[in-house]
């Protein structure tokens, strides 16, 4: 057969098919040959031959496993050489409590630990502020001292763990407690591995736990770059986050273009503060969500990773091959968990999961069924858990690299998302970047407006959410679910008042002058943020410093 009448024959034969087979069904039963929206709202093509990737080239495309443009992944034996790391975000209550949790998950095969602090530790507050009333312990662990942390990790030799920190704001002074705990264990700070999440734009975009103006925001970034390079190699100094993206109500598309535009401006900063980009990209990760539609969030990750190759190596002229690989963790997506029928939450969370496998993610944290309602109770920790080990071990879909690579549907996905991110991309470009961007509301209202027209949607009927617009029980019976007692507040309290009794406030005041004065010269930050740490200064009292030298971050009105 001659090859180049291939596509011709294809397109004939499709031309035949729609017109004697599909065409008789449509005409009697229409609704069947309406438009299909993917959970993006793009229109699901109905079918798809080689003939729609004509001009496609497989070795530009596609390549190989560990290649460039890793389309195919980031490892040539991914997971046939080494599963993803799986983690299970975990924190609520006070460190001791949240310690017993991490024990738990760890005799539960768990492989990595991942940190949810409490909102008063995400902006900068200790539990005793007046902000922190009602908030202390309740959506993740409170952390006002090196003192909580190392009650955090007693008994857990840091140099044998791989932790994440979900943190941004605050995040260099939970970075330093770390270190410092560590070195109590006698643990060289270059030994250590993890992550913290880092990502500050984002919270301007999408989740909202900022503290300063994005300019010195920027700054403690970049100069953890700085110092992370040489003190602890191995740490992933920034987890540039989709996932918040997503759960605000992005598409898979914009989740990818703004993520990737997030990632232009923190390389774009750590190269104007004089870091060289193959000596901090190699150290930067990614985090998305997995959202419901199986086949397009494949697509996705499988795109981000292809584009962030290109822009490192054509716009930054990146040549570590390290350098070019985006990395990423993957957590299913709680905004898609319902409170009603939440036993249905198993089965969403397994085809996330499995999305994140096929789209060849590094590390995973599955969703416990119950989070719509609580945080989770050990019994769904247990689940969640057990969902990636039968995934990893019985569902054979690790067997393969990219098993779904070829596939004419995942391809034209793949290109089709890529196109809709590069073009946020440019738009960034022209508007001048992505501080000014959110300064102007640009990403905000684009999230707003895919978020609001989801709700519509769902509130119309036009999308089925089981258990809550179709397939509703009445009378259901309301789960047990985890409590975080009020008393929290009150141990915390005696727990800070102890602390700061048994100090020596000469040091500590000296120490928190010296972070002032950092703050408003040129130095790096991390210096003088460990040295207040190590004598004994409480988160809050860091941030107020900051705060004073720094001012703190108004958002504009995108309604």
């Amino acid at each position: 057969m001659d090859g180049e009448e291939d596509p011709r024959r294809l397109r004939e034969a499709q031309v035949w098919w729609e017109r004697e087979r599909l065409a008789p069904l449509c005409e009697a039963n229409p609704e069947r040959c309406e438009p299909f929206l993917t959970g993006s709202f793009e229109e699901a093509p109905r079918l798809l031959t080689p003939a729609h990737l004509e001009d496609w080239d497989p070795i530009e495309r596609l390549g190989l496993p560990g290649e460039y443009p890793y389309t195919r992944g980031v490892q040539p034996t991914m997971y046939r050489g080494r599963l993803w790391t799986m983690r299970q975000y975990a924190g609520f209550a006070t460190a001791a409590e949240s310690n017993r949790r991490y024990k738990y998950l760890l005799e539960q095969g768990q492989t990595g630990l991942s940190v949810a602090f409490d909102l008063p530790t995400q902006i900068g507050f200790d539990s005793d502020h007046p902000m922190a009333e009602g908030e202390v312990g309740k959506v993740g662990v409170a952390i006002d001292s090196v003192e909580d942390m190392a009650i955090l990790f007693d008994g857990i030799p840091l140099d044998k763990v791989s932790t994440s920190m979900t943190i941004n704001s605050t995040a260099a002074i939970m970075l330093s407690m770390y270190v410092t705990v560590a070195r109590r264990q006698g643990i060289a700070s270059t030994a250590l591995r993890g992550t913290i999440q880092n990502d500050i734009l984002k919270e301007y975009t999408a989740r909202g736990t900022y503290i300063f103006p994005p300019g010195p925001s920027m700054r403690l970034i970049t100069d953890t770059f700085a110092w992370c390079s040489e003190h602890t190699p191995r740490w992933n100094t920034i987890s540039i986050s989709g996932y918040h993206i997503r759960e605000a109500g992005s598409t898979a598309g914009q989740e990818v273009g703004l993520t990737l535009a997030d990632g232009i401006a923190y390389v774009e900063a750590a190269i104007e503060a004089g870091l060289e980009v193959d000596v901090f990209a190699p150290r930067l990760a990614f985090f998305f969500g997995a959202h419901n539609d199986l086949l397009e969030e494949v697509a996705k990750f499988r795109a981000a990773r292809r584009l962030w190759a290109r822009i490192m190596h054509d716009r930054f002229g990146a040549r570590k091959p390290k350098s070019l690989m985006l990395r990423f963790h993957t957590q299913t997506d709680g905004v898609t968990l319902t409170a009603q029928q939440p036993e249905a939450n198993i089965v969403r969370v397994t085809m996330q999961a499995l999305a994140a496998v096929l789209g060849g993610t590094q590390s995973l944290h599955t969703n416990s069924y119950d989070e719509a309602l609580s945080l989770p109770t050990e019994k769904a920790v247990r689940i969640a858990l057990r969902t990636q080990q039968i995934i990893a071990h019985e569902s054979g879909v690790t067997n393969t690299i990219d098993p779904l690579g070829g596939s004419y549907y995942i391809e034209s996905m793949t290109d089709r998302i890529e196109a809709e991110a590069e073009d946020i991309i440019n738009e960034v470009d022209r508007i001048g970047g992505m501080v000014p961007a959110i300064e102007r509301g640009w990403p905000q209202r684009m999230i707003h407006e895919s978020a609001y027209r989801f709700q519509k949607s769902m509130e119309s009927g036009d999308s089925v959410v089981v258990g809550v617009n179709d397939h509703i029980m009445e009378d259901e019976p309301f789960p047990d679910i985890l409590r975080v007692d009020a008393s929290v507040r009150t141990s915390q309290l005696e727990f800070l008042a102890d602390l700061r009794a048994k100090r020596d406030e000469g040091v500590v005041n000296r120490t928190l002058a010296a972070v002032g004065a950092s703050a408003g010269a040129d130095d790096n930050m991390l210096p003088p943020i460990l040295a207040a740490v190590e004598a004994g200064a409480t988160l809050g009292e860091i941030c107020t410093v900051l705060r004073d030298e720094w001012g703190e971050y108004r958002p504009p009105s995108v309604l």
